[in-house]
This record gives structure tokens, sequence and C-alpha cells, in this order.
């Protein structure tokens, strides 16, 4: 499934969609979730996800989900924790790129793919691939 770049990144939407049996993509994650874990491939995702995510579950589901979800499944993933130098980057290209309807969490999660050289993300939001990122499907 994959090739040399062994890194995947994990957004939000990916994560959602894991936890909340209701989500459209549900069913893609849950699928493609067990891939990822069998793979020798690093999942990598940014504090400013971590932040994003755990806020969206207790919202939307409740505090027990986003405990289950930072108990049980963050636990795999390496943490990027972006510093004021890359903030300054994220914070430049939300404001360049004004209205497109990209939080500044999706800026920061292409910052810092570009930064680290990730290629392919675990991810349900096309805009993804605007920015010359790959998206994951499952292989069945």
């Amino acid at each position: 499934m994959l090739s040399a770049n062994n890194k995947i990144y994990v957004d939000t939407s990916a994560f959602y969609a894991l936890i909340d049996r209701s989500d459209h993509y549900h069913h893609e994650a849950s699928v493609l979730w067990p891939e990822l874990l069998t793979e020798k491939v690093s999942l990598i995702t940014s504090n400013y996800v971590v932040w994003e995510t755990l806020g969206l579950l207790q919202k939307r589901i409740g505090f027990e989900a986003a405990s289950l979800w930072s108990r049980d499944i963050l636990g795999v993933l390496d943490i990027l924790w972006l510093d004021a130098n890359i903030h300054q980057r994220v914070y430049e290209l939300w404001l360049n790129l004004g209205r497109r309807q990209l939080s500044l969490v999706d800026c920061a999660s292409f910052v810092t793919m570009h930064q680290y050289q990730i290629e392919k993300a675990f991810c349900f939001k096309p805009h993804f691939t605007d920015f010359g990122f790959t998206l994951l499907v499952p292989s069945s």
C-alpha cells in the first residue's frame, strides 16, 4: 500500500470518522485504520490536530469519547509540537489564503507536512490534494 515515504499524517477528519459511527466516512476510516496499524509506517499528527480533535469529540459526542480517543488511539502516533516559528508560517498561510474555507488547523497541517516531508494523509478533506498531498484509501 505504501511507498518509500513511510510517514502518514493523520488529520482530525480521520480521527473523528474513526470514533463517530454516524460519520459519513466511518466505514472507510474503520477499514483503513487497521491496515495502517499493521504496516511499517510512522503515524504522525500535530498538537494543533490533537487540540482540535479533543474539542470536537468532547463537544459533539462527549467527554468519554474524547478520553477514549486520547487513551486508545493517540498513543500510537508521533505528535509534532509546532513552535513559534512554524506557528508564524501557519498564521501567514491562513491569512494569505483568506476565505478559502481553510481553518488555521488545516494550514498547520499543510505547513507541518511540508516541513517534515510527509506526502500522504489519512484524511477526508479533499483540499489536502490541492496542496500536493495524497489521500489514503483502503486497499479493499
